[in-house]
């Protein structure tokens, strides 16, 4: 099988470049004998930075560079001269990377926005020359300081997609199959579960030129957030969701206990997902009748607004995207 485009986790090891050495010159030529001390200071070692690229969407490019190693700065001079800083190392990042350091987990920082650059391991300092320690007592100082070293550390770069609207059910649920239906994107559809094996992003025209992102997540099941199924991989797409589309198919023997279900596994992976705005839509809806659909709305949760879908159809297609669009901006 083709190994899949969507990389969203990788560890590499970042080393920044080492300060280049002050130089302890003393200043001679045939006018001048004892000219005193003229060492330059050493260079800066090059940083490691990340910088956010909105034109990307996975971690792909990063997967095989395991190492990424900045220039070290150059010696200083005689003359004052001082080195030259080492080449920084710019890492282009999709929107929604974090990095943490992969012996502690500590959190390192965040990318959110197109063009922001954060450096990851700063290069050494470069050591002053030896014109920064004259004094009247000490005219010829014949020592200077070294170049800091760099930094050498394991990170780990992890991706959470940015999107308005995450989709969020059971495999095979319908959500690949309304976001071809509202974007361009193109997901593999089919009639068995777990079709969907990586995150989809499309854009949504809504009214007036206007727009918003939504995600397509795999399927949950039963679980998930112990490490079931696809498990842990992707619940954490949904924690940077504006807000969360549950859906869940008509023909579910029991929509209430599968809505429980969901909510309850995005409580035990992250409490604070609980917080974000929801929407349930039953989805497949040309599969019913009218009566059918008025005898379903008796047993659906009534803390949640509920809209009754087809994306064959496109029955209320449209109020769906009126709901999600008053959601986002109430």
């Amino acid at each position: 099988m083709a190994q899949s485009n969507f990389i969203d986790y990788v560890k590499i090891c970042s080393r920044s470049g080492h300060g280049g050495a002050g130089s302890a010159h003393l200043h001679r030529d045939k006018r001048t004998a004892m000219g005193g001390p003229d060492g330059g200071d050493g260079g800066r070692g090059g940083h490691i930075i990340l910088r956010g690229n909105a034109q990307l969407w996975t971690l792909l490019h990063l997967q095989y560079r395991k190492h990424v190693i900045a220039e070290n700065g150059q010696n200083g001079g005689p003359s004052h001269s001082t080195g030259a800083q080492g080449k920084d190392d710019v890492l282009e990042v999709p929107l929604g990377t974090i990095a943490r350091n992969a012996e502690t987990g500590e959190f390192m920082c965040e990318i959110t926005e197109d063009g922001q650059e954060i450096i990851l391991t700063p290069g050494g300092r470069g050591g002053l020359g030896n014109a920064h320690f004259k004094s009247p007592t000490n005219q010829t100082p014949r020592y200077a300081q070294p170049g800091e070293p760099g930094i050498e550390e394991w990170v780990i770069l992890e991706l959470k997609l940015l999107a308005d609207v995450g989709l969020v059910g059971f495999p095979n649920a319908g959500k690949s199959t309304l976001l071809s239906v509202v974007s361009a994107a193109k997901p593999k559809i089919a009639n068995y579960a777990f079709t969907t094996l990586e995150p989809n992003l499309g854009v949504v025209a809504y009214r007036d030129y206007r727009s918003f992102v939504m995600a397509d997540i795999p399927g949950i099941i039963e679980g998930a957030s112990e490490g079931k199924g696809l498990g842990l991989r992707f619940l954490r797409h949904i924690e940077r969701n504006s807000m969360l589309l549950f859906m869940i198919s008509c023909d579910s023997p029991d929509i209430a206990e599968e809505y429980k279900i969901l909510v309850n596994e995005l409580e035990t992976y992250n409490p604070e997902l609980l917080d974000k705005k929801r929407i349930l839509a039953i989805t497949k809806t040309d599969m019913i009748d009218d009566e059918l659909e008025a005898e379903m709305r008796e047993t659906l949760p009534k803390d949640i607004p509920t809209v009754f879908i087809s994306s064959m159809t496109q029955k209320n297609i449209t109020q769906l995207k009126d709901m999600i669009w008053s959601a986002l901006n109430s």
